[in-house]
């Protein structure tokens, strides 16, 4: 039976959850299983390595520590914006995402408003899961050399 190694193309089933219990995400639930090449940097880490050594059809649980996974909450990465930065008719509330755009690349950001006050709204510019530990089920489905 083949085992999941560095280069090969893979196929999983995952779902993963925080500490708590909440459900981040699903594999299941869009009936669409996560393909990737294992070894090829487009994973956290931690999914990479758990993956690594699986044979078909195996089931396995991790629990991903930030370090692993996105890393912890860097707090020079929340930032406060002036609240005249944002278009006037945006609902600017505590947990809302917000879009826009790097300013030396050009490339799209999604950050996380972590509070407003009269004048400025603090954005969280860290990933949404960033200092929690992540705890997948996964269940390797194909692997190709």
């Amino acid at each position: 039976m083949a085992t999941a190694k560095n280069g090969d193309k893979v196929s999983v089933h995952y779902r993963g959850t925080l500490d708590d219990g909440t459900e981040f995400d699903n594999s299941h639930n869009r009936n669409e299983p996560l393909q990737f090449t294992l070894g090829s940097g487009n994973m956290i880490a931690g999914f990479d390595q758990a993956v690594t050594g699986m044979q078909i059809s195996e089931t396995k649980s991790v629990i991903l520590t930030p370090s692993e996974a996105y890393g912890e909450v860097v707090q020079e990465r929340i930032v406060p914006f002036p609240k005249t930065a944002f278009p006037d008719n945006m609902e600017l509330s505590a947990g809302s995402m917000v879009q826009g755009a790097d300013q030396n690349t050009g490339q799209p950001i999604v950050a996380t408003i972590k509070d407003v006050n009269e004048d400025n709204v603090m954005v969280d510019f860290n990933h949404p899961l960033a200092g929690k530990n992540l705890n997948f089920e996964i269940e390797l489905l194909s692997v190709e050399n």
